[in-house]
């Protein structure tokens, strides 16, 4: 992996050691899906979708293009060709892709031009389309040798090439030009064009020739995808046309990759979608998933697999399943006018009518059967809930209305129902909650009533009879408009109660199920008579009133007030030892239980655009359903594959419906126009399978290693945060061995892209409230539309998950200047601040929740593109994030910000900060002051003050003539600070400071010892640097290369260069690790378009100079 020899003895040699990079190639090659990211190849089994090996094929490039040999009989190895650039490589697949060896050599070949194409031809050379329109027969094995070669000219620029035929004589090139044409030579008669093909009206990106057929697709920027009909490419028979068969057009971005399944294409392309088209034109199926742009498309011939990958890094298979089609219910013809519909499985629909009677519809039979006629003499029923008893055949079903009474009936046997009186007002809200521990055949039901008041019962079924109901609390909700509960749940803790209100509050209460609090009662429903004899008799209808004085009122323990805003919670679920509630903000929260609290962890939105969300769903196989709406219909969205399993036009969910699933079928219920309509859909296996996990949709903008975490029988894993501009922050584990990352949590909680990460801790093994093996750390996080998260990070080894580690995330506080201005009072007097304020970059302030101060705040420095530098304070106990100081000194926008801590002798501190801008310039701070006087400020305020200002710098240095766009500060053993930066031009600026305390008016002095300049040290933006040693830098560019600098009296002198393989570089960050035999290591991790970790040997330091005689 190294690109550059060392310079000088004792080179730190940088290797990789895992690679996470755009997916730009895929190839079937029997039984195995080869993948091309960056310049590896990863293999994967298509029988069971694991991972089977991974292999660097090529040098200095990505692999653009795999192409498997034909007509190999099974069993034998599969050789691929590989290229990319101006590189080219041919692999062995052998053993269901476990082995993938290099044949001709091993060792990739540059060719001398740029490869756009390759096919395999008779006697197994390479038929190659090169840059310029060259077409060459390629005699790979050897030594490599070229055959015959022959240059097409009058074309223009290309951008894509497909070839066909086996010999010289009718090989033909298929060429997409940037101008829009597709154009065709014979390589036997290459002097000019056989054929254009004109239609497209921006440039060709992809090609795909089915020779059997005689059809030629081809994909453009212009957003279409276009068929031909060309006939035989490479045949004699003189200038052939090309007519165009189908235009398509329905990506919303350029096509880069297009396929012939049959006689229709199939595309992806950069707006995430993959586009399946039929005979006429039309989108026949779409797939999407992705997370970003799709840049490679592959299908399996046998079985009608497609596969497909992108700049997510992610691979995803899509198996075949019939064609279904579109999502439409029908109209059951319901007898009555319904006011409520319930599932009660797939195969049954409950119907309540305005009047009060209950109806079933019978899937199976097409008919509907009367369950329970109107009520007589009584107010409309209007509240209706049904649990699913063990077997799934029969349910228990309750039904209450405006009079207080509750009928509780088994839905096989309505005529046996116990009628029970529980409030003097109508009953408001009526749910079902699963207890754990319950025994078989008993629910718990929860109704609300007037006043706020809400009841607990445990119904027992009791087959023939009817059921028994048992009063087991009383609770009272907090006053508000709409005082009803909506949802409940039993935590597995035992002994509390969680529900949800109308309000979109969240409440915790006490509850016990000892039979000594329980008041029972049973009843039969109209004073009927019960054959079975145990419920028979004229006694008159029970009543729960008499019964609540036996019980207390209980109040909430903990309460969230308005936590879902005020359309009120949706539904509580308990799983995994954690709380998830769901409301209509389009939003869920994952709560836990912290004592006798309530504690938010985090909020997570799962997708833009559903605005509701009814309920969560954890499917066996570890997926995360979420049911909500968007817009108008109804969703069922799948967290792991990131699409839509269910998309129902329904007219919105302010309507009455049910959504019920099974492992035979999927059915959804709703009311509309007076009717009751139904969608169902047998269940089907899972269409899409994801082979290599997404990461971000775009540019990885920030990095921030977070530590390592040992798990018991695995190596240590490496744990990284991530910020993207896809607005997303991703904490996730890297590992060595299989060259991957697996996501373990992603923070989606910014509305703009995220550019700036900073870590506070990480805590280690043994911390207080920790585990013995783990992370803690505080995660600072910030980008466009000024705002700052923050959260609390926990990581600990897990050897059942697929990554080894598990993560915990808790969101601390957040912070967002428009927010801030808002709430200043006379602020119509202020300049409103930008709302396009972007923070560049943070530094948490080191050594600020010492014993020193009266409270644990800790600070944080950001840079801002508005030019001004600000320091925030986080109370984490009490969730406060605040604005203390700023400064507009650089008067334009500061790129980078770096906090260090200096320490006397004596053990007096200050609190140092430097920040650089665009134009060069770096400015030094003393900002002790400012920190204890926003401490003393937020002491007294309570976390509000106006912000201080930071005075003037206390030293101003001109390092470089343009944006500073990297820097990194180092103490040295002897107390002074070596300042690293780099620059837009290419450069690296050094110099040594020395810290001076004088007397209270001197204040803080700084002087500069020394400055080391290494102009043009990259040939482009210098994107990260650090400082290894006072005697070693380490520094990386935009051109893709990796130095290592030794620092000594006469200035900086290259070391070592390493090629990486992150296109577009924006950060770096490095750490040590000490090996067993006590050998120290330097690593890194880069960011751009991908992830990369290097890792390299600590060059030995330098003699120390010699005394003077």
């Amino acid at each position: 992996m190294s690109g550059g020899a060392g310079r000088s003895g004792g080179a730190a040699k940088m290797e990789s050691v895992a690679l996470v990079a755009p997916v730009t190639a895929l190839e079937v090659a029997g039984d195995v899906l080869l993948a091309g990211t960056g310049p590896e190849v990863a293999a994967f089994r298509l029988s069971g979708g694991a991972a089977a090996g991974r292999r660097i094929v090529l040098r200095e490039a990505s692999v653009q293009g795999l192409r498997a040999e034909p007509g190999v009989p099974g069993g034998a190895a599969v050789r691929v060709a590989a290229f990319g650039g101006r590189w080219l490589a041919v692999l062995a697949v052998r053993r269901g892709g476990e082995r993938l060896a290099a044949c001709g050599g091993g060792a990739a070949r540059e060719v001398g031009a740029r490869v756009w194409e390759a096919r395999w031809a008779a006697g197994g050379r390479l038929a190659l389309a090169l840059g310029g329109g060259t077409v060459a027969i390629y005699e790979w094995r050897g030594g490599g040798r070229w055959l015959r070669r022959a240059s097409c000219g009058g074309a223009g620029a290309l951008r894509c090439a497909a070839l066909a035929g086996t010999g010289w004589g009718r090989l033909a090139l298929a060429a997409g030009t940037a101008a829009g044409a597709v154009v065709v030579w014979r390589a036997a008669a290459a002097a000019a064009p056989r054929r254009r093909l004109l239609g497209h009206r921006g440039a060709v990106l992809a090609l795909c020739y089915a020779a059997a057929r005689g059809l030629l697709a081809s994909a453009s920027e212009d957003r279409s995808v276009r068929l031909w009909a060309v006939g035989e490419l490479g045949g004699g028979d003189g200038d052939g046309g090309g007519s165009c068969l189908l235009v398509c057009y329905g990506h919303g971005a350029r096509v880069a990759a297009v396929a012939l399944r049959g006689p229709c294409p199939v595309s992806a392309g950069e707006d995430g979608a993959c586009l399946e088209w039929d005979g006429g034109g039309g989108v026949r199926r779409a797939r999407r998933g992705h997370r970003g742009a799709l840049r490679a498309l592959a299908l399996r011939p046998a079985g009608g697999c497609l596969a497909t990958g992108g700049d997510d890094g992610g691979v995803r298979l899509w198996r075949p399943r019939r064609a279904a089609p579109p999502a439409a219910a029908a109209a059951l013809g319901a007898p009555v006018r319904p006011r409520a519909v319930l599932l009660a499985g797939p195969r049954r629909v409950l119907a309540l009518g305005e009047a009060g009677g209950l109806a079933a519809y019978e899937a199976a039979a097409g008919r509907w059967v009367p369950v329970l006629p109107p009520a007589a003499g009584a107010g409309p029923r209007g509240v209706l809930a049904a649990a699913p008893l063990p077997g799934g055949a029969e349910a228990l079903c309750a039904l209450a209305g405006g009079d207080g009474r509750l009928l509780l009936f088994a839905l096989g046997r309505p005529g046996a129902a116990a009628a029970l009186g529980l409030f003097e007002g109508a009953v408001r809200g009526l749910s079902w909650a699963p207890r754990p521990g319950q025994p078989p055949g008993t629910a718990a039901l929860l109704a609300s009533g007037p006043d706020g008041e809400m009841l607990w019962l445990d119904v027992t079924h009791r087959p023939g009879r009817a059921p028994r109901a048992r009063l087991m609390g009383r609770y009272l909700l907090p006053p508000c408009k709409q005082r009803w509960h909506t949802c409940a749940a039993f935590p597995p803790q035992g002994g509390l109660l969680v529900c949800g209100d109308r309000r979109g509050s969240l409440l915790l209460f006490p509850c016990s199920s000892s039979p000594g609090r329980a008041a029972e009662s049973t009843g039969i429903a109209n004073g009927s008579t019960d054959p079975d004899g145990e419920d028979s008799g004229g006694e008159s209808e029970p009543s729960c009133l008499s019964h609540r004085g036996a019980l207390p009122l209980e109040a909430p323990l903990s309460v969230l007030f308005g936590l879902h805003g005020k359309t009120g919670v949706t539904s509580v679920t308990c799983h995994g030892g954690y709380i998830y509630s769901t409301g209509r903000d389009g939003c869920y929260r994952q709560l836990r239980l912290q004592g006798q609290q309530l504690e938010v962890l985090r909020k997570h939105r799962p997708c833009k655009g559903l605005q509701w969300i009814e309920e969560l769903r954890f499917a066996p196989d570890g997926d995360l359903l979420v049911l909500g709406f968007h817009a108008d219909n109804f969703v069922v969205w799948s967290s792991r594959t990131g699409e839509n399993l269910h998309c129902i036009p329904c007219g919105g969910g302010h309507r009455s419906w049910s959504y019920c699933s099974s492992p035979s079928a999927e059915a959804f219920a709703f009311v509309k126009s007076g009717d009751v309509m139904l969608y169902r859909r047998e269940a089907e296996p899972c269409e899409q399978q994801v082979l290599l996990a997404s990461l971000h949709g775009r540019e990885i903008a920030c990095v921030r290693r977070l530590g390592a975490v040992e798990v018991p029988g695995h190596a240590a894993v490496n744990v990284f945060v991530t910020g993207s501009e896809d607005t997303t922050a991703c904490v996730l584990a890297l590992s060595e061995r299989s060259r991957a990352a697996v996501p373990l949590a992603r923070l989606s909680d910014h509305i703009s892209s995220v550019r700036a990460l900073a870590l506070a801790g990480p805590a280690g093994p043994g911390d207080e409230g920790f585990g013995e093996e783990g992370l803690s750390a505080l995660l600072f996080s910030a980008g466009g539309r000024a705002q700052i998260e923050c959260y609390r990070l926990l990581c600990a080894g897990d050897p059942a998950s697929e990554s080894a580690v598990a993560c915990q995330v808790v969101h601390v506080a957040s912070h967002r200047l428009d927010e801030h201005w808002e709430r200043k009072k006379n602020r119509h007097k202020l300049v409103k601040m930008d709302p396009e304020t972007r923070y560049m970059s943070l530094s948490v302030l080191p050594g600020t929740s010492s014993e020193q101060l009266p409270t644990p705040w800790k600070f944080l420095a950001a840079a801002c593109s508005d030019g001004s530098v600000r320091v925030f304070g986080l109370l984490e106990a009490a969730r406060k994030l605040a604005l203390v100081a700023e400064s507009f000194h650089h008067q334009r926008c500061v790129l980078k910000v770096e906090a260090f801590l200096h320490t006397q002798a004596g053990g007096e501190r200050r609190h140092l900060l430097c920040s650089a801008a665009t134009d060069g310039s770096l400015a030094f701070w003393d900002i002790t002051g400012p920190v204890a006087d926003a401490t003393d400020a937020l002491h007294r305020a309570e976390g509000e003050m106006q912000p201080l200002a930071l005075g003037a710098p206390l030293l101003s240095v001109t390092a470089h003539s343009c944006g500073v766009n990297s820097l990194h500060i180092r103490e040295t053993l002897e107390g002074r600070y070596l300042v690293a930066s780099g620059s837009d031009d290419g450069s690296i600026h050094v110099c040594l400071l020395e810290v001076a305390l004088g007397e209270a008016a001197a204040g803080t002095r700084l002087h500069l010892l020394e400055r080391v300049a290494r102009p043009c040290a990259h040939a482009a933006h210098v994107t990260g640097i650090r400082v290894l040693r006072p005697d070693l830098l380490l520094s990386a560019s935009v051109d893709q290369r990796l130095t290592v600098w030794r620092r000594g009296p006469g200035g900086l002198d290259e070391l070592s260069t390493t090629f990486f393989h992150v296109p577009d570089l924006a950060e770096l960050d490095c750490w040590e690790v000490a090996e067993a035999g006590g050998e120290l290591r330097y690593c890194c991790v880069l960011c751009g378009r991908g992830l990369e970790m290097l890792r390299g040997t600590a060059p030995p330091e330098p003699p120390p100079p010699e005394a003077p005689q």
